[in-house]
């Protein structure tokens, strides 16, 4: 009876999940033709031998070297802002709980919407970004435009819109520390900070762990605002891992290609997803 009950959601789970993951495996060793089926050829591992020798363009290696960039800036910046936002928010109050809303309402809208709010405010002649820079003596910057500006100008806006999911959970993991080793540490004369680095940051590192491997995820797939701010450029310097999937099989019409690219995701997914879940089991056996 109860694989019974169980059993509509796991054919959702087999229709939408399982049948899509092993059909992309499928589609990677082979030339695919997605308007004429008949045409599809069988090449073995040629896609993967594509990555590795770099022969498409961009390069496999310039397209994870660009995800690495954007992924390390997301784990790196988005961990530390939101555990300083947590720290800050964590106690009660009327403004505590209106920061805190005010923080996550920017990650509840719509990534098509304020991306294209962002792309006025980075605009070049009378975006906001720039009227700050002006007001510091700095000159106008196409901050969408330019090689060297369009990777942090997306990210500046990743941080804003993610940050809050990150910080609501560093709240949740704030309500489950021990305060009886807090006060203890501060009746021996432990300031602000010795306080949180020895007692608070220990009992808080399986939710990083969480948030590193979450956020890192997240920001291999990202995609929306890549596709409405830069479109992968200029040239490919924000294409990432998760926007070339795209492109490859939608724009170049390259799906087998794309599908073996979607396999490197799934695999790097998957290992991230390994690594959290011993890393918290040793934290637990440890704790």
């Amino acid at each position: 009876m109860a694989y019974l009950l169980i059993l509509p959601a796991l054919l959702i789970f087999l229709v939408f999940t399982i049948g899509p993951t092993v059909f992309t495996f499928i589609v990677s060793t082979f030339k695919w033709n997605w308007l004429n089926p008949d045409q599809n050829k069988f090449v073995g591992l040629a896609n993967y031998q594509m990555l590795v020798d770099g022969s498409q363009d961009p390069p496999f290696a310039a397209t994870l070297l660009t995800s690495g960039y954007f992924v390390g800036a997301m784990v790196v910046g988005g961990t530390a802002i939101s555990l300083a936002l947590a720290m800050l928010l964590r106690k009660a109050g009327r403004i505590n709980v209106a920061a805190r809303t005010a923080v996550f309402l920017a990650h509840v809208t719509p990534l098509v919407a304020t991306s294209i709010v962002w792309v006025w405010i980075f605009n070049p002649r009378f975006g906001l970004a720039n009227l700050v820079m002006s007001w510091f003596g700095i000159p106008n910057i196409d901050w969408l435009g330019n090689s060297r500006f369009a990777m942090p100008a997306v990210i500046i806006y990743s941080l804003w819109h993610e940050i809050g999911f990150t910080t609501v959970i560093f709240l949740g993991g704030l309500t489950t520390i021990s305060t009886e080793l807090a006060e203890a540490a501060r009746l021996d004369g432990c300031n602000a900070w010795q306080e949180f680095w020895n007692v608070t940051f220990p009992q808080l590192r399986p939710v990083v762990i969480f948030v590193i491997v979450v956020s890192s995820v997240a920001s291999l797939q990202a995609f929306t605002q890549f596709f409405m701010m830069t479109g992968g450029g200029p040239g490919f310097d924000t294409a990432t891992l998760g926007f070339q999937l795209y492109q490859q099989a939608f724009v170049f019409r390259k799906t087998g290609y794309a599908a073996a690219l979607a396999v490197v995701l799934f695999g790097i997914t998957v290992a991230l997803s390994i690594l959290q879940l011993r890393t918290t089991r040793s934290l637990g056996r440890n704790a």
